[in-house]
């Protein structure tokens, strides 16, 4: 085998069949729009001329996306632009020829950022777009190409609006999981929010949690950042503050059956934040009392964690360990394509896996989590 996967180029490869080489379940792929236009099939009159006329409103003024360069073009790898033309992940048959067939792609989970439907302002514009991405996922993405799989994407500070948006998508049967994220106008556990999680558990979705968003809140604990480099680390700390969040505040506990997928925030965090939460909660539960396990247990039985951005310590011995402490069967893994921090599954993990590891971290857990199959 290769690093991680059998390759068709690897020497050797003649005697590899097709049904040797491990499929890779993807657990984070971003389809694009290729025009504003493509949504109007899917979009009311009233809300395609304001979209044309007055475009979204998000917390953070004349711009729609971070005002950092990764930003600029779309985040993408340079080599993402189709030929055809059009923005990176907005053609179908490109990202088949570049992501799906070379990395041997039995599903991917669909994961939408375009509009930032999750931080509308308007959010009866808001509404309406989430209704629109969505239905545009299944029709323009899963329905041609059904290894990808379409997310029910919501705006969740609008949480009426996302009950009926889960409700009504769930009733097809077509989409994986609810997608929210972790920058909202609240932390994630507060009660303000659990109609959604509920909705979530009443459909048998798990709830995936993306980074971005714009809550109105500085990114960091800190106050804005200067540079893009502190932007990009303050994702892992919104992931592992809502983590918290959610513990803490007892949503695991409330809704017993439903499955946290944390997507794109990495995992090397989650030790630590695990030990932290263990420590407090052993001093202060009495503050606490409908946290009734420690932390820790909640967050390696509840929780799952994608592999991309994946840490990469000096001493592969450290990352074994932190894989061993969350547990092989915690993580999903997810390229991110088409953007520009983009992990391939074949050098993703520059330690030894064995068989058994690659299977469940490249198809199995994500099988499982998500009922493919």
């Amino acid at each position: 085998m290769a690093d991680v996967l059998e390759r068709a180029d690897a020497p050797g490869a003649a005697a590899v069949t097709a049904q040797d080489k491990l499929k890779v379940i993807d657990c984070d792929i971003h389809p694009s729009l290729h025009a504003r236009a493509d949504l109007y099939p899917f979009l009311a009159k009233r809300w395609q001329h304001h979209l044309e006329t007055y475009g979204g409103h998000l917390r953070t003024p004349f711009t729609s996306t971070t005002p950092y360069p990764r930003s600029s073009p779309l985040l993408a790898r340079r080599d993402a632009w189709p030929p055809s033309g059009g923005p990176p992940g907005s053609n179908l048959a490109f990202m088949r020829q570049q992501h799906l067939d070379p990395i041997n792609i039995e599903f991917g989970m669909l994961q939408v950022l375009d509009l930032l439907v999750v931080s509308q302002q308007n959010q009866e514009f808001g509404s309406a777009l989430q209704r629109a991405i969505n239905d545009w996922q299944l029709e323009c993405w899963s329905r041609p190409e059904p290894r990808l799989k379409p997310s029910i994407l919501v705006s969740q500070d609008h949480v009426e609006a996302a009950v009926a948006e889960i409700e009504r998508c769930a009733a097809t049967g077509n989409y994986v999981q609810v997608n929210i994220s972790p920058r909202a106008n609240e932390p994630l556990g507060r009660r303000r929010y659990w109609p959604l999680y509920a909705a979530a558990q009443a459909a048998n979705l798990p709830l995936g949690i993306h980074v971005g968003g714009y809550g109105g809140h500085a990114p960091t604990g800190g106050g804005w950042p200067s540079y893009y480099n502190e932007e990009h680390h303050s994702n892992a700390h919104s992931m592992a503050a809502q983590l918290t969040s959610l513990i803490i505040e007892g949503v695991p506990e409330r809704f017993p059956r439903l499955k946290f997928v944390f997507i794109e925030g990495g995992f090397g965090w989650v030790p630590a934040i695990s030990w932290r939460m263990d420590k407090h909660w052993q001093r202060f539960r009495d503050e606490v009392p409908h946290v009734r396990r420690p932390p820790s247990e909640t967050v390696r039985e509840r929780f799952w964690f994608t592999t991309q951005p994946i840490e990469e310590p000096e001493h592969a011995g450290d990352l074994r360990a932190v894989i061993e402490w969350i547990g092989v069967d915690r993580l999903l893994f997810s390229s991110d394509y088409p953007h520009w921090d983009y992990d391939d599954a074949h050098s993703a993990f520059k330690i030894p896996l064995t068989d058994a590891e690659r299977r469940k971290i490249f198809n199995g857990n994500a099988g499982a989590v998500y009922a493919l199959g």
